[in-house]
């Protein structure tokens, strides 16, 4: 009998992370979801049929313990989706020391962390899969988000990394890199931009965030979602190392 696999999706109850969980839930994995330990997401992880493992990824201890919970619950670890993050957008001069250092330990440390604890039971696995969800800003830089930037931009790095190292494990690692995602970070961040500059959300989205883009739509969390449920499939045996656009064109200029 095939063993079922086993996956961790961390911000794995809201917006992206939540669609990628349901999704590998559908592909007929059996699904842990980390999130900060909120009612809110637990309602939600039981509302998806997921187990839910609380942990604050800003602490190197709750990686540790984070791993140990999901292998005992699923009994094993094939595959780690690193999507975790937020967003604080603010001029170098101005930005919160406090805030830089949570949001490198979040979106770099932690899935360095969550890899390195992981990586005996993804080796065990045979096939195991990484993939770190980055960004366009991964591979490009905008004003004013210079940690979330420098994060993405040392994802990338950790990935390439990786994945030299996992390939004789049988470990594939690869980051996809989306452009704007409508969730409800990027909706808050629309409504806020909007008031700021006195103009519609539409235009905010066609102006603003679109502006690099060739195609002027916003990707649905199942878009990405749908890309992962393939990098962690079975078909994807030999993509290691990639650094998958899918930014509506923006990196194409």
């Amino acid at each position: 009998m095939t063993q079922v696999r086993a996956a961790l999706v961390t911000g794995g109850t809201s917006g992206i992370g939540r669609a990628i969980a349901q999704r590998l839930a559908q592909d007929g994995l059996k699904v842990a979801v980390l999130d900060l330990d909120r009612e809110t997401a637990r309602q939600t992880a039981a509302e998806d049929g997921l187990i839910f493992v609380p942990a604050d990824l800003s602490r190197r201890e709750d990686c540790r313990a984070a791993v140990d919970a999901t292998v005992h619950a699923l009994g094993g670890l094939d595959v780690l989706v690193n999507n975790a993050g937020f967003q604080h957008i603010s001029p170098i001069k101005d930005f919160p020391e406090d805030t830089w250092d949570r949001m490198l330990h979040v979106m770099l440390t932690a899935p360095f962390l969550l890899s390195r604890y992981g990586w005996e039971y993804l080796a065990r696995s045979g096939a195991g899969r990484i993939v770190n969800v980055a960004s366009v800003h991964g591979q490009v830089a905008s004003p004013f988000k210079s940690a979330y930037i420098s994060a993405k931009h040392g994802l990338i790095g950790l990935t390439r990394t990786a994945a030299l190292e996992g390939a004789e494990a049988g470990i594939t690692v690869n980051a996809v890199c989306p452009a704007y995602v409508r969730t409800p970070l990027v909706d808050n961040q629309i409504a806020d931009q909007a008031r700021t500059r006195g103009i519609s959300p539409e235009e905010v989205e066609a102006r603003v965030l679109l502006e690099q883009a060739a195609i002027k739509r916003l990707l649905e969390p199942e878009d990405v979602a749908a890309l992962v449920s393939y990098v962690v499939s079975p078909a994807a045996w030999g993509m290691t190392g990639s650094v998958i656009d899918l930014d509506l064109g923006w990196t194409a200029r």
